[in-house]
């Protein structure tokens, strides 16, 4: 992703969930960034570009044990 999506999305994280919220670019991917709530990993929020719509998903796994 470029550098001004992912501070678009993390303004959009901060100002809808933690102001803790962190968005870093992945190295070698193009079309996806992590998600961070300061130190801790949250998830991935990949770039969907599907005929001329651009939207973004986040995905967020959890781990039984951390239940």
């Amino acid at each position: 992703m470029k550098p001004e999506e992912i501070r678009k999305l993390e303004a959009y994280f901060k100002r809808t969930f933690n102001q803790s919220m962190v968005v870093k670019a992945r190295p070698r991917k193009d079309e996806s960034a992590e998600v961070y709530l300061g130190d801790e990993f949250l998830g991935v929020v990949f770039r969907d570009e599907e005929d001329g719509e651009l939207s973004y998903n986040f995905s967020m796994a959890i781990l039984d044990i951390d239940l």
